[in-house]
């Protein structure tokens, strides 16, 4: 193997160990904020160690045809230390400000739909209800105005055909039939 080959594979390794120092720092400061019960933190945990694995396949196979060797040990260790030496803090902070925006960036869209949606629904459904009960109340005065203009008409053939109708109710052959009604019904 020439050195050449070597070389680009420490640096492929290099970029390896940088790209997972980024990812791990991510996921811990997504972890964190966003509070992952434990399970899921485990579920994501191998996740990212079956992405670590894969990519460092990957970029070992593109180097130098997937053999290991000690260099390739030491482009990850120093990946991985350069990344956590200089843009560890920068990514941190900017992972958090990125997660901030999108919180701010949901808060707002929420504000805005509730502001042009739900205010006009509500004021909708207030007049709806209104006018609702202002129908009902005009209703509800017709029919009295109705029941008090024709009283005279409905309540004296009421009174005279009550008790003729208490007497037909309660008289011999009417009990009778209601009671064979009666036994009908049970069997």
């Amino acid at each position: 193997m020439n050195p050449t080959v070597q070389w680009m594979t420490l640096f492929y390794m290099m970029l390896a160990g940088t790209a997972m120092g980024l990812a791990y720092d991510s996921y811990r400061v997504l972890s964190l904020k966003l509070s992952f019960p434990k399970w899921l933190n485990a579920l994501l945990d191998l996740l990212y160690w079956l992405w670590a694995a894969l990519l460092v396949f990957r970029m070992l196979y593109a180097g130098n045809q997937g053999q290991l060797r000690f260099y390739v040990f030491l482009g990850l260790f120093l990946g991985v230390w350069i990344y956590f030496l200089i843009f560890s803090v920068t990514v941190r902070r900017f992972v958090v400000m990125l997660i901030q925006s999108v919180q701010y960036t949901c808060r707002l869209l929420w504000r805005v739909i509730e502001v042009l949606i739900g205010v006009p629904l509500r004021l909708l459904w207030r007049l709806l209800r209104g006018i609702l009960q202002l129908l009902g109340r005009i209703l509800l005065f017709i029919l009295k105005l109705l029941l008090r203009l024709t009283k005279p008409i409905w309540v004296f053939p009421v009174r005279w055909i009550s008790p003729h109708v208490s007497r037909l109710r309660h008289s011999g052959w009417v009990t009778r039939c209601i009671a064979w009604i009666h036994t009908k019904r049970k069997h």
